[in-house]
């Protein structure tokens, strides 16, 4: 008798963590998939760029992905990476209840993120000068230059937009920034054309548009906040509360960017480094497509990373740490289902993958000796984007960027030098080292979060946005 009430209890139990289960993975899909269309829809914005200048000249797209990468190296991401701050105290500020200190915290990240736009300014006006100073061409530098100065308008929109997805995105309010995004891309497309083909702007006109596109985001999405009732409670008029937040902002905005800024830079070092190789050509195209691959999946493991921040943050704020790491944990399981679903399809398609990118036999033949160390980077990626979406939603990015540090430039890059250079691994050794570099960063990031005091957490939450000053 007593063992088949056990058996029922334990039953019952199980029943119950089943629904549990299924009703967080609801909420994470539900924020994880229009995160990812939105993130997809404002990649493919560049890639636009890119493929209307593909058809002037050789010049004009060797100086516009020139510019382009060092745009997003120098500027794009770490905009991108200290909005992650704004997680963290919006999200917890959400699921505290304290919805004006949502829109103030909001201000203070617009105003933050204006000010850092200065100095990269000022870099993007010398940009010629220090391009040619590293030995490149003087007229892909001049004009690598033209179009980086057409795109400061973009820069500052950005300063306006990051923060903005932040607020709807801790909100979950997320159909406003998939329609902002697709009317932003399809006017894109259409500027592009006008202006490079039919007003013969040339690659300028690429970036006038992208430029033209990002404040068309920016004003669509500054619509629906005043005048969508969803934003009825957190719609807030700015006053010079506003101005009180900034040190709070930077502590947690700082460390945010270099969590993100420090793979995203290990992974140009990478690149650049394999320009030095023997037969240059054709190790840096195999990177190249290694890394449009791991860049085209990593939208999916922002969207999941975004999830997790959501909920997490959301749980924290409300005072339930127990909610909190249930969500990580729903996360990194739909997170390990997911990647292992896009790693068994890569791995199957090993052979013909290349010729998505090439008629070269011999670099679709070394794309498949890659695509096991990519499947690798790929699985790495899903795991630690939700881990460090836990480490937004709870607060601790400077633990985080710590870690990054260490796995990527202790770790990652060494090995990838010693592999490529040394044991004569090439192309091949140096993605292993950004693989180990990624290993390292997931296994710490995991054993963080797993000893992480989630009631603390809690506390330390509820403390933030009840005695903030803003």
């Amino acid at each position: 008798m007593e063992i088949e009430e056990g058996s029922e209890t334990r039953e019952l139990e199980w029943k119950k963590i089943r629904t549990r289960f299924m009703m967080e993975l609801k909420k994470v899909v539900t924020i994880a998939a229009p995160m990812v269309a939105s993130s997809m829809l404002q990649n493919l914005l560049q890639v636009v760029s890119v493929v209307m200048v593909g058809h002037l000249n050789q010049m004009s797209l060797s100086s516009v992905s020139i510019a382009t990468s060092i745009a997003n190296v120098s500027g794009f991401s770490i905009l991108s990476g200290m909005a992650g701050g704004i997680e963290t105290l919006c999200g917890q500020a959400f699921g505290a209840g304290q919805f004006e200190k949502l829109g103030m915290y909001t201000y203070t990240a617009v105003m933050s993120l204006a000010m850092v736009c200065a100095p990269i300014t000022v870099l993007w006006i010398f940009l010629d000068k220090i391009l040619i100073f590293i030995g490149q061409d003087t007229e892909i530098s001049i004009e690598a230059r033209t179009y980086a100065l057409w795109l400061i308008p973009a820069l500052f929109g950005s300063a306006i937009l990051k923060p903005l997805t932040r607020f709807f995105q801790t909100q979950s309010i997320l159909s406003p920034m998939i329609i902002s995004s697709l009317i932003g891309l399809c006017f894109h497309g259409v500027t592009s054309w006008v202006l490079v083909f039919k007003l013969a702007l040339g690659s300028v006109g690429t970036a006038i548009a992208f430029s033209l596109g990002i404040w068309l985001n920016v004003v669509i999405l500054l619509y629906f906040v005043k005048y969508s009732s969803a934003c009825e409670k957190t719609r807030v008029p700015f006053s010079k509360k506003a101005f009180l937040g900034f040190k709070e902002f930077f502590a947690l905005a700082v460390p945010s960017a270099a969590m993100v800024c420090l793979k995203w830079w290990a992974c140009e070092v990478i690149f650049l480094l394999a320009g030095l190789l023997p037969n240059p050509e054709l190790e840096t195209s195999v990177l190249s497509i290694c890394l449009s691959i791991s860049t085209l999946h990593f939208t999916i493991s922002f969207g999941l990373g975004a999830a997790t921040s959501t909920r997490v943050s959301n749980e924290l704020g409300a005072g339930n740490p127990k909610a909190g790491r249930f969500s990580v944990c729903t996360a990194m399981i739909l997170a390990v289902i997911e990647a292992l679903s896009v790693v068994i399809i890569l791995f199957g398609c090993r052979y013909v993958l290349g010729y998505a990118y090439t008629h070269d036999n011999v670099l679709i033949h070394y794309v498949a000796v890659m695509i096991p160390f990519l499947c690798a980077s790929i699985f790495t990626d899903s795991l630690q984007a939700v881990l460090s979406g836990a480490a937004k939603g709870s607060g601790w990015q400077r633990v985080g960027a710590y870690v990054n540090l260490g796995a990527f430039y202790l770790v990652g890059i060494p090995v990838g030098v010693i592999l490529g250079f040394v044991l004569h691994f090439k192309a091949k050794g140096l993605w292993i080292g950004i693989v180990g570099g990624s290993i390292v960063q997931t296994i710490f990031l995991s054993i963080i979060t797993a000893r992480t005091d989630w009631n603390k957490q809690a506390k330390m939450a509820r403390e933030r946005v009840l005695d903030a000053t803003t």
